[in-house]
């Protein structure tokens, strides 16, 4: 588990946010799938899919979500 500190403060009651890798190593469209598949995959489960941000000149593709009670989390 990796802690990061960012400068924006949270305005609701989470206080953890996780990262979860299933996209390790891959990039452009072949990452969007796997991210996609995952998706997919919690949806079925229950977890909701806040947003899907594609690749940029900076950053990889992510999918934000949330679990059944609401908790924030990403796909990367």
């Amino acid at each position: 588990m990796y802690f990061q500190r960012v400068p924006e403060g949270k305005v609701a009651k989470n206080r953890v946010h996780l990262d979860v890798r299933v996209g390790t190593g891959l990039v452009g469209e072949e990452r969007l799938a796997v991210l996609e598949a995952e998706c997919a995959r919690l949806i079925a489960l229950g977890a909701v899919c806040v947003q899907v941000l594609r690749a940029d000149e900076e950053n990889e593709s992510c999918i934000s979500m949330q679990d059944i009670e609401g908790n924030e989390f990403c796909l990367d």
